[in-house]
Protein backbone atom coordinates (compact mmCIF):
# COMPACT_ATOMS: atom_id res chain seq x y z
CA UNK A 1 0.00 0.00 0.00
CA UNK A 2 2.83 2.38 0.63
CA UNK A 3 3.89 1.86 -2.84
CA UNK A 4 0.85 2.52 -4.20
CA UNK A 5 0.09 6.05 -2.01
CA UNK A 6 4.14 7.13 -2.95
CA UNK A 7 3.13 6.74 -6.33
CA UNK A 8 -0.32 8.48 -6.17
CA UNK A 9 1.29 11.95 -4.58
CA UNK A 10 4.44 11.92 -6.83
CA UNK A 11 2.11 12.06 -10.20
CA UNK A 12 -1.07 13.41 -8.51
CA UNK A 13 0.75 16.15 -6.53
CA UNK A 14 -1.91 15.49 -3.48
CA UNK A 15 -0.69 14.96 -0.12
CA UNK A 16 -0.70 11.47 2.30
CA UNK A 17 -3.39 12.09 3.61
CA UNK A 18 -5.52 12.80 0.62
CA UNK A 19 -3.95 10.72 -1.35
CA UNK A 20 -5.29 7.76 1.30
CA UNK A 21 -8.35 9.05 1.16
CA UNK A 22 -8.47 8.90 -2.63
CA UNK A 23 -7.62 5.48 -2.69
CA UNK A 24 -10.20 4.70 -0.23
CA UNK A 25 -12.79 6.60 -1.72
CA UNK A 26 -11.89 4.55 -4.88
CA UNK A 27 -11.47 1.16 -3.24
CA UNK A 28 -14.75 1.16 -1.29
CA UNK A 29 -16.58 2.25 -4.63
CA UNK A 30 -14.79 -0.85 -6.16
CA UNK A 31 -16.11 -3.18 -3.59
CA UNK A 32 -19.70 -1.89 -3.93
CA UNK A 33 -19.76 -2.00 -7.48
CA UNK A 34 -17.42 -4.70 -9.03
CA UNK A 35 -17.76 -8.46 -9.25
CA UNK A 36 -16.44 -9.66 -5.90
CA UNK A 37 -14.37 -12.61 -6.81
CA UNK A 38 -11.88 -10.01 -8.54
CA UNK A 39 -12.27 -6.94 -5.85
CA UNK A 40 -11.09 -9.63 -3.28
CA UNK A 41 -8.39 -10.60 -5.68
CA UNK A 42 -7.41 -6.75 -5.70
CA UNK A 43 -8.19 -6.43 -1.99
CA UNK A 44 -5.72 -9.24 -1.36
CA UNK A 45 -2.86 -8.40 -3.56
CA UNK A 46 -2.69 -4.75 -1.97
CA UNK A 47 -2.27 -4.87 2.03
CA UNK A 48 -3.79 -2.34 3.87
CA UNK A 49 -6.43 -1.68 1.05
CA UNK A 50 -9.36 -3.09 2.90
CA UNK A 51 -8.68 -0.43 5.79
CA UNK A 52 -8.48 2.48 3.53
CA UNK A 53 -11.83 1.27 1.84
CA UNK A 54 -13.47 0.33 4.98
CA UNK A 55 -12.02 4.31 6.42
CA UNK A 56 -14.34 5.84 3.39
CA UNK A 57 -17.63 3.66 4.04
CA UNK A 58 -16.50 0.08 2.51
CA UNK A 59 -18.58 -2.12 0.42
CA UNK A 60 -21.82 0.67 1.82
CA UNK A 61 -20.34 3.32 -0.49
CA UNK A 62 -20.63 5.73 1.99
CA UNK A 63 -22.98 8.75 2.73
CA UNK A 64 -22.55 9.48 -0.86
CA UNK A 65 -23.38 5.64 -1.96
CA UNK A 66 -26.56 6.35 0.84
CA UNK A 67 -27.73 9.57 -0.84
CA UNK A 68 -27.71 7.77 -4.23
CA UNK A 69 -29.58 4.97 -2.78
CA UNK A 70 -32.07 7.10 -1.89
CA UNK A 71 -32.45 8.58 -5.29
CA UNK A 72 -32.79 5.06 -7.26
CA UNK A 73 -29.01 4.18 -7.59
CA UNK A 74 -25.45 4.31 -6.73
CA UNK A 75 -24.98 6.86 -9.56
CA UNK A 76 -22.18 5.10 -10.11
CA UNK A 77 -19.12 6.58 -12.05
CA UNK A 78 -20.21 9.69 -12.19
CA UNK A 79 -21.18 9.47 -8.40
CA UNK A 80 -17.79 8.20 -7.51
CA UNK A 81 -16.44 11.74 -9.65
CA UNK A 82 -18.58 13.23 -7.19
CA UNK A 83 -16.96 12.25 -3.94
CA UNK A 84 -13.55 12.59 -5.00
CA UNK A 85 -14.67 16.35 -5.89
CA UNK A 86 -16.17 16.62 -2.83
CA UNK A 87 -12.72 15.53 -1.36
CA UNK A 88 -10.46 18.03 -2.65
CA UNK A 89 -9.73 16.37 -6.59
CA UNK A 90 -9.64 18.39 -9.27
CA UNK A 91 -10.63 16.42 -12.62
CA UNK A 92 -7.36 16.30 -13.70
CA UNK A 93 -6.00 14.39 -9.94
CA UNK A 94 -8.90 11.82 -10.47
CA UNK A 95 -7.69 10.77 -14.18
CA UNK A 96 -4.22 10.77 -12.93
CA UNK A 97 -5.27 8.73 -9.89
CA UNK A 98 -7.17 6.29 -11.37
CA UNK A 99 -4.71 5.63 -13.88
CA UNK A 100 -2.00 4.99 -11.41
CA UNK A 101 -4.05 3.17 -9.02
CA UNK A 102 -5.13 0.80 -12.01
CA UNK A 103 -1.23 0.64 -13.06
CA UNK A 104 -0.74 -1.02 -9.75
CA UNK A 105 -3.28 -3.13 -9.62
CA UNK A 106 -2.45 -4.54 -12.68
CA UNK A 107 1.01 -5.42 -11.20
CA UNK A 108 -0.11 -6.80 -7.83
CA UNK A 109 -2.94 -8.56 -9.02
CA UNK A 110 -2.84 -9.23 -12.87
CA UNK A 111 -4.25 -7.56 -15.99
CA UNK A 112 -7.42 -10.27 -16.20
CA UNK A 113 -7.95 -9.49 -12.89
CA UNK A 114 -8.70 -5.51 -13.53
CA UNK A 115 -9.93 -6.20 -16.38
CA UNK A 116 -12.90 -7.96 -15.28
CA UNK A 117 -13.15 -5.29 -12.85
CA UNK A 118 -12.81 -2.34 -15.65
CA UNK A 119 -15.43 -4.78 -17.75
CA UNK A 120 -18.14 -4.60 -14.85
CA UNK A 121 -18.69 -1.16 -13.87
CA UNK A 122 -19.99 0.85 -16.62
CA UNK A 123 -18.05 3.76 -17.57
CA UNK A 124 -15.23 2.77 -15.97
CA UNK A 125 -13.01 2.19 -18.71
CA UNK A 126 -12.93 5.95 -19.49
CA UNK A 127 -10.50 6.97 -16.19
CA UNK A 128 -8.54 3.92 -16.26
Amino acid sequence: MDELISRIMAASGLDESLAKKAIGIILAFLQKEGPAAEIGQLMEALPGAQDLANAEGGAKGGLMGAIGGMMGGGGGVMALGGQLMGAGLSMGQIQTVSKEMFAVGREKAGEDTMGAIVGAIPGLGQFV
